[in-house]
């Protein structure tokens, strides 16, 4: 049988092409989100964790058969998960326990080994998801670990992809670019393309307010997943970054649940996103158009933010 429809040859050629879609909040700018949750994996997290695998796989780092090995907050693991269940790879993911129900319970799913660490106030604690996910690579022979904190090819991957999809489909008229500040892969991607495409388009980070990078004398653990900078390396390019927005746990969680009850059921990196555009509102014109990126969705969340 013929199947004439246009179709995608695999699942992992679906990553990435994601659409914007206007935000209906009463302030003077367009806000258009980038619905990063509709990639497969259910996250941005899918752009940089393939483009991470098939590099190894050309550099002959995972061979057929190995062991991907990662510590992740939950959506570059599942992203990874999924990749390595359609490739045929085994995979290991550290988790923090701040990481919610669901997201755990996606990586088993796909067949992913999980170990959930304390939450250490500081991502190189021996104690920490980190640490384990280092000590698991050691230990495990064929083992790659993308180190997305380190990697970059996290950078890469938004360079060539998101950045030029947002360009693109802005007719290069956006002002300002929103987005959380984790591994800092995707601001530093994203940023580095637009700011050469228009240096006058403001890259606008959010960070948790009790990170690494904003309390580097006194970190604390926090609660928000999708942001906090825990990590100063390579993967974070502070000169294609306006302005960051500290973000505190309750602001994060309480924006996330009253969009949801607007019809946008995000996860919590978006929600500081919008908590932050909200709170940008008066240095913004009607003229100007904002893309805020939306990470992932709210269903990710459920137990953690929404049913309490």
């Amino acid at each position: 049988m013929t199947i004439t429809t246009p179709y995608y040859p695999t699942l992992l050629k679906r990553i990435g092409n994601t659409p914007l879609a206007r935000l209906e909040f009463d302030i003077k700018p367009t806000i258009l989100a980038k619905l990063e949750y509709l990639n497969p994996g259910g996250s941005i997290k899918d752009r940089p964790a393939l483009f991470m695998v098939e590099q190894a796989e050309h550099d002959g780092r995972l061979k057929p058969g190995g062991t991907i090995v990662e510590a992740s907050s939950g959506n570059q693991g599942i992203a990874l998960a999924m990749i390595g269940a359609i490739k045929g790879y085994q995979v290991i993911i550290t988790v923090p326990d701040r990481t919610s129900f669901e997201k755990i319970a996606t990586l088993q799913a796909y067949g992913a080994k999980v170990y959930v660490c304390p939450d250490t106030d500081d991502l190189e604690d021996p104690d920490g998801y980190h640490a384990k996910a280092k000590e698991i690579c050691k230990k495990t022979p064929g083992a790659f670990m993308p180190n997305q904190y380190y990697n970059v090819q996290n950078v890469k991957a938004h360079y060539t992809t998101t950045g030029p999809e947002i360009w693109e489909q802005t007719q290069g008229k956006l002002t300002h670019v929103f987005l959380g500040m984790g591994s800092c892969g995707t601001i530093s991607g994203i940023g580095r393309y637009l700011k050469e495409q228009n240096p006058a388009i403001k890259i606008i980070g959010v960070d948790a307010a009790t990170s690494k990078r904003s309390c580097p004398d006194n970190p604390k653990a926090y609660k928000t997943e999708g942001i906090g900078v825990d990590v100063i390396s390579d993967t974070l390019d502070m000169s294609v970054i306006d302005d960051i927005v500290l973000m505190k746990d309750e602001d994060a969680f309480a924006t996330t649940r009253k969009i949801a009850k607007q019809g946008y059921l995000v996860g919590l990196s978006s929600g500081s996103v919008v908590h932050a555009i909200l709170g940008y509102a008066d240095k913004l014109s009607a003229d100007d158009i904002v893309v805020a990126i939306f990470a992932d969705s709210g269903r990710a969340y459920l137990s953690k933010v929404f049913n309490v």
